[in-house]
């Protein structure tokens, strides 16, 4: 063989080597390609988004459900349940014509798009399918040649694993629109408010036109429109040739299209608390759409009210500003179904810390726990409505009234009804502290997990921190005959099933006791603000150094909550729960119930069942005679109807001395020791009280009472067994507080008549 055959044979060898290792390299790429495009290969969109409208249907917010740290603009996702066939054929005809024929890849668009670039015009061409599209969409990048090869390796992947019906259904769920919107389901709500369904030939031309290009084509501008409405012509011109649109049709769908104006763009409200509150709810799962192809909240929210609401506290707060009031939360729910109406977190989200929702911040409630101290009460049996409360000076407990006065002996409507401080702590201490405690947790007032020692007797007066919306939910307990539902944001919500916390007879007593303005006095003078012409149950709240003033209110209609404060919780000069709180929820509530100056709408509150209203002395708690002064109407079982008065003067032990020094006629001193009955009221047997090593000495001390029956001139106190005060049985005694167990007894003077001993631990 010569040297020429061998260098022949020698490249011959080569080039079949090349061409093997190219074959080669070539089935390796085909199947890495292969590999990565069938991995790709999956059907892939985001959670679709949603769409909240108010009772009327005012637009509130979308919420989208992508990370917060990369949270665009992009809503919508919506899925369909099969591509709508105009809508499809719209689509197709701007979009891949030739859909049906081929399989994901068309190879006459990718020659024609490479013929085109070749001889470089200058506006490129194109040759993604929809099933290219789709892959682009569900991985983006940068439109390499590698790249543009993966897509349409994915893009033939995708229409083998899925068939053309579902991949033209995905792609009208992914597919953008312009200014966020993505899927056609969601352009349509978005653009139009309608299902996609209804949409007319020219809508669906219009809204086909986008996807080509959302930014050049934005509906929400005059240019973007104006390219979108000419290339939606072009979509009903290849409708036309296509057959599937006749003469008469297309000329009607041109004409609308031409005359489509810029669609108006959806806006938050301008209290951007609401729209930020539903978009907590559905991303926490509390809000969820029943169809997830219209994924739409149907709010309890009515904007119209949340905007009169917010008006009216911006005015009605003003004369108060210069006493330091700066901000004001309202929340209004529907009696009945629980229906949030409106919900203002601040009057200026832009200052004063407006930006924080104030309906949902703790602070303390003032007097506003009172009502579920007496209805804890009365559902106990540890009161009746006929009983009579001391309203006395307390000493050492260091309890006030806001009004530094006492007034002495007060029925429990009168005691709830002028807010007094020191039956209110007084009946805290009947229920126990542990009681109140979890039964205020039961409701859903607070959700503290500490021991209820850590707040004492002043958790009657403020001392608990609660939330505006907790305080109304367990509200509308009282204003629902007792039982506790949640408070409904929307129709989509799941809701729990009630729960009965009080029973109805409890429940009414309470709302009748908040109801009667005559049982507010003097406290509330009569016709201000907390006196409708209709009937309406009422609370106020000022919790310590004017810091927070409240009102809770129930119509017949709608439950009503008003804070007023300062974001900074600094304090206010004189702002109380009857001033600022009072005035908001007042002319509030006449709107909703439609009054006018002078109008009085009749009505009232059911009554409690089985029992009667009676006629009842003040300051007694008997049945009026008619010489007993005051008096106010009681609802009374008839098995537990009271004595009629016998005379004018109180029949408590403990309030003889306090009626002497008012005027009111008080019962002889008994002569007959052996029939005298000693009882110490005050402190309670087994007592284990704590002494503030901070407090002054003056109020760091034991209240002693004692209960004697018939009355006697005096008494001694015995303490460890030895005297220590001789008094009046109708005065307290103060005993300084030292730490370690004691025993108290009360005893007559040179008598064997004695209590029975009380021993107190005092930590």
């Amino acid at each position: 063989m010569t040297t020429s055959s061998l260098l022949r044979l020698s490249r011959d060898d080569v080039t079949r080597r090349v061409a093997v290792a190219l074959a080669a390299a070539g089935v390796c790429a085909v199947v890495a390609l292969s590999v990565v495009a069938f991995s790709r290969a999956k059907l892939e969109a985001p959670q679709p988004t949603a769409l909240v409208y108010d009772r009327n249907g005012a637009f509130i917010t979308q919420v989208s459900f992508a990370r917060e740290e990369s949270r665009r603009a992009d809503f919508g996702y919506w899925p369909l349940q099969g591509a709508p066939d105009r809508i499809a054929r719209a689509t197709l005809a701007l979009e891949d014509r030739h859909f049906a024929d081929h399989p994901g890849v068309d190879p006459q668009a990718v020659l024609r798009a490479l013929w085109k670039n070749a001889r470089g015009r200058t506006k490129r061409s194109g040759a993604s399918t929809i099933a290219m599209q789709i892959a682009r969409m569900q991985h983006p990048a940068p439109r390499t040649l590698l790249n543009k090869t993966l897509e349409g390796a994915t893009a033939i992947a995708l229409t083998l694993r899925y068939g053309r019906a579902a991949l033209l259904a995905h792609y009208l769920r992914l597919t953008p629109y312009g200014n966020g919107s993505h899927g056609i389901a969601h352009a349509a709500r978005y653009y139009f408010d309608k299902p996609v369904a209804d949409l007319s030939w020219a809508e669906i031309a219009l809204l086909s036109a986008v996807p080509q290009s959302p930014t050049r084509m934005n509906l929400l501008r005059p240019e973007g429109l104006n390219r979108a409405i000419r290339r939606g012509q072009r979509a009903l011109d290849e409708l036309a040739r296509q057959g599937v649109i006749g003469p008469v049709e297309l000329a009607e769908a041109r004409r609308r299209l031409s005359r489509i104006q810029t669609p108006a763009a959806l806006r938050r409200p301008d209290d951007p608390h609401v729209a930020l509150l539903y978009e907590r709810l559905v991303r926490d799962g509390k809000l969820a759409p029943s169809n997830a192809c219209d994924p739409r909240i149907h709010a309890t929210i009515d904007l119209r009210l949340q905007a009169r609401a917010k008006q009216l506290a911006r005015k009605l707060i003003g004369p108060w500003r210069g006493a330091g009031a700066e901000q004001a939360a309202i929340l209004i729910v529907q009696r009945g179904s629980r229906d949030v109406l409106a919900r203002v977190g601040s009057i200026d989200y832009d200052r004063n810390a407006g930006a924080y929702d104030f309906t949902n911040v703790q602070r303390s409630p003032g007097s506003t726990l009172k009502p579920f101290l007496y209805a804890l009460a009365l559902e106990r049996g540890v009161i009746r409505p006929t009983d009579i409360m001391a309203d006395l000076p307390e000493g050492a407990s260091g309890v006030n009234n806001a009004d530094g006065a006492f007034l002495g002996p007060l029925l429990p409507r009168q005691a709830l009804a002028n807010s007094r401080n020191v039956p209110a702590t007084n009946l805290l201490k009947q229920v126990g502290l542990e009681t109140a405690f979890r039964f205020l947790h039961d409701i859903g007032v607070h959700n503290v997990e500490a021991p209820a020692e850590n707040f004492g007797l002043s958790m009657a007066i403020g001392s608990l921190p609660t939330k505006l919306d907790n305080l109304v939910r367990a509200y509308s307990a009282l204003a629902e005959d007792g039982r506790l539902g949640d408070l409904v944001y929307a129709r989509e919500q799941t809701k729990r099933d009630e729960v009965r916390v009080l029973s109805v007879d409890s429940a009414r007593l309470v709302a009748s006791f908040l109801s009667d303005p005559l049982a507010r006095l003097p406290s509330f003078p009569r016709y201000g603000a907390t006196e409708y012409p209709y009937v309406v149950a009422l609370k106020t709240g000022t919790s310590q150094g004017y810091r927070d003033a409240w009102i809770v209110a129930f119509s017949q209609k709608v439950v009503i909550g008003v804070w007023v404060g300062r974001g900074d919780s600094g304090t206010m000069r004189n702002v109380s729960g009857g001033t600022a709180p009072a005035r908001i929820a007042h002319a509030i509530l006449n709107e909703i119930q439609g009054v006018k100056a002078g109008d009085i709408q009749d009505g009232r509150f059911p009554a409690p069942p089985g029992r009667v209203p009676v006629e009842i002395c003040a300051t007694s708690g008997r049945l009026s005679t008619g010489d007993c002064g005051q008096t106010l109407v009681e609802w009374v079982r008839p098995n537990e109807m009271p004595a009629v008065a016998a005379a004018s003067s109180p029949t408590m032990p403990s309030l003889r001395s306090w009626a002497r020094e008012e005027g009111w006629r008080v019962a002889a001193p008994s002569r007959e020791a052996d029939d005298v009955r000693l009882v110490v009221s005050t402190p309670e047997n087994n007592s284990r009280i704590w002494s503030n090593p901070e407090q002054p000495a003056n109020l760091n001390r034991l209240v002693l009472k004692a209960r004697v029956e018939p009355r006697v001139e005096q008494i001694v106190w015995y303490v460890d067994g030895e005297p220590f005060a001789i008094t009046d049985p109708d005065k307290p005694v103060y005993w300084p507080m030292r730490q370690g167990s004691h025993r108290f007894q009360a005893r007559l003077p040179l008598q064997a008549a004695k209590s029975r001993p009380v021993r107190v631990t005092i930590e």
